[in-house]
């Protein structure tokens, strides 16, 4: 498997593995999901704050991407952290090929 195509798939991957990740975390189109990890960290945030969740804040980002889908910018920076996760398992699986010789 050539190493443009490992970190094409990391890419793409990453971007339809994105929804489904923050749904199981507890960032649904309903809201966060009680017991969650998402709720956990939405009480950290509430507390850490003073008793609500910043706006711009982490939690605050992932409901609204978990609640309306990712925007153009945050599919941008999924797919580059795919695509890096792709190039160091091409890379890996380079040097694994190496010293298999």
């Amino acid at each position: 498997m050539s190493r443009a195509l490992i970190i094409t798939a990391g890419a793409a991957g990453a971007v339809l593995l994105a929804p489904f990740a923050l749904g199981m975390a507890g960032f649904t189109t309903a809201g966060i999901t009680a017991g969650s990890v998402a709720a956990g960290m939405m009480s950290s945030a509430a507390i850490s704050s003073g008793g609500g969740v910043a706006s711009g804040s982490l939690v605050a980002l992932l409901q609204s991407a978990g609640a309306a889908g990712m925007s153009a910018t945050a599919t941008a920076g999924v797919a580059s952290v795919g695509a890096a996760a792709g190039a160091l398992v091409s890379g890996a699986v380079g040097l694994l090929k190496k010293m298999r010789k």
